[in-house]
């Protein structure tokens, strides 16, 4: 099962919300919480797996909450809700250690689709959303050459393996899809994810999805169901 916790300040949004969720034989909703504070208590509590974080919240906000439990010695993978006038937060919560986005406006299918994909390792970041936060980026002089420069500059660290790792992490796919791909075991592109976030220095694979798309690391077939963020 995976365990999520759900964070948003209408109670009646994470009724719905809690739902759609328990409507899938894998999910259970383990605790729901009103703002940062409550959620950052309840997960240390409740442990999930996956925290859906709606940003915008009084009190504590979802960017402060992210920050607060990324900190955590096993943090859980956290799921920022958001929509398209919040680049801004979105941009905020990327350098909190946010690992996905999602719009306000998705589906119940595509909610239950995008818990599955974070916790099976994949980066659940809408090619929209890239595309609006490099270009805020950019906007700002950050993404000159590119937005992680840092990690821009590390890139001669990597193997070629870890390097063709990279792009394909850029197209979004998770680790069994990388690993079919690519001819190697799940736990073998496990390792090299995190050695490849290691020598970079980046916080996850949400930040080394759009490095692999800044930098135009991806391959140029797109993924099923998917699409490179370019």
């Amino acid at each position: 099962m995976i365990k999520v916790l759900l964070v948003d300040d209408q109670a009646l949004i994470r009724a719905g919300t809690t739902a759609i969720l328990e409507s899938a034989p894998d999910i259970e909703v383990v605790g729901e919480a009103g703002d940062g504070a409550e959620a950052v208590a309840v997960c240390r509590e409740r442990r999930p797996d996956v925290v859906l974080m709606d940003l915008r919240m009084p009190r504590v906000d979802g960017v402060t909450a992210t920050a607060q439990l990324k900190k955590d010695p096993d943090p859980p993978l956290v799921l920022a809700l958001t929509t398209f006038n919040d680049d801004q937060l979105m941009i905020d919560a990327l350098t909190a250690g946010a690992d996905g986005f999602l719009l306000k406006q998705l589906t119940p299918k595509d909610l239950i689709n995008a818990i599955r994909a974070v916790h099976g390792g994949a980066s659940v970041l809408n090619a929209e959303i890239g595309r609006r936060i490099l270009r805020r980026l950019s906007s700002h002089g950050l993404a000159a050459p590119t937005a992680f420069p840092d990690a821009a500059g590390r890139l001669g660290l990597l193997s070629e393996r870890e390097r063709e790792v990279l792009g394909q992490v850029g197209l979004g796919l998770n680790n069994a899809e990388i690993a079919e791909r690519l001819y190697m075991s799940v736990s073998t592109v496990k390792t090299y994810v995190s050695r490849t976030l290691a020598k970079l220095e980046l916080d996850n694979r949400v930040q080394a999805a759009l490095l692999a798309s800044q930098l135009r690391l991806t391959p140029g077939d797109h993924p099923p169901g998917g699409q490179p963020l370019r």
